[in-house]
């Protein structure tokens, strides 16, 4: 099949970028979406001019690293998926697509599809992690945890941090991405030491970035590929009051009981 494809080239952050419209045909049905735009890179390096720049790495939906707007959707328009496990027999003949990066103050364009979202790596170095004493394996069922706090855990641990939740949010709040990463770690045994630090610590680096404030429109669960639920939000938020009547960050440790 034959496609038009408006692709949004921007050279660098610093410089405006537009849409330019390409012909894409002989696009088979069995291809990935990503597949195709490699298929549109050859035909144009092939003519002397330059690739389209976009993010990949497993190309099995795992990563997190692909991941743009097809048509105002972020990762397209097939729920569940992300851009890298969307085929083009979710499309027909004729189609005409926009493709555009994810927009978000926090997401600052590095080129044409790619955008930079360092803002999660920062919010994950400020206390998405356990501190533990390193040694020989330990048996699995050493910590027994119940089915219930196991099975919210690993809920939450399926976010793989691609940010549709804050391409698709009105307010490009990062909210459904720290509270994965809160709620996962402080369902577990493990991760209980550090609980109210962690909350108050990612919380803070969150606001501290340009991302907006959740408003519960509920977008960022409906474009979210692994489907992680906003329940997660309300969690984190009581946990962070918790936390702040608890925890102090200007003296690094825990000002009650309770």
């Amino acid at each position: 099949m034959k496609l038009t494809l408006h692709i949004w080239r921007q050279k660098d952050r610093r410089e405006a970028g537009s849409f330019v419209r390409y012909e894409v045909p002989n696009v088979s049905e069995h291809m990935s979406f990503l597949e195709m735009l490699d298929v549109l890179n050859e035909d144009l390096q092939g003519k002397g001019e330059e690739a389209i720049a976009f993010e990949h790495d497993c190309r099995e939906g795992i990563c997190g690293s692909c991941g743009f707007v097809i048509n105002g959707e972020p990762h397209g328009p097939q729920a569940r998926t992300t851009v890298c496990q969307l085929h083009m027999r979710t499309f027909k003949e004729g189609d005409e697509l926009h493709l555009e990066p994810f927009r978000a103050a926090a997401f600052p364009v590095v080129k044409d599809l790619v955008v930079d979202r360092s803002a999660f790596d920062r919010i994950i170095q400020a206390g998405g992690y356990i501190s533990v004493n390193t040694g020989s394996p330990r048996d699995a069922n050493a910590l027994p945890v119940a089915k219930e706090l196991a099975d919210r855990a690993f809920d939450a641990a399926a976010c793989i941090g691609c940010g549709a939740c804050v391409a698709s949010c009105p307010n490009a709040a990062a909210m459904l991405f720290t509270s994965a990463k809160v709620v996962h770690l402080g369902m577990l045994p493990q991760g209980q030491p550090e609980r109210n630090e962690r909350v108050v610590k990612m919380v803070h680096q969150m606001d501290s970035e340009a991302f907006g404030h959740c408003s519960n429109h509920g977008e960022c669960e409906v474009h979210c590929p692994k489907g992680i639920s906003i329940s997660n939000i309300a969690r984190m938020n009581q946990d962070f009051i918790r936390a702040s009547l608890l925890w102090s960050p200007r003296e690094g440790k825990e000002e009650g009981g309770g």
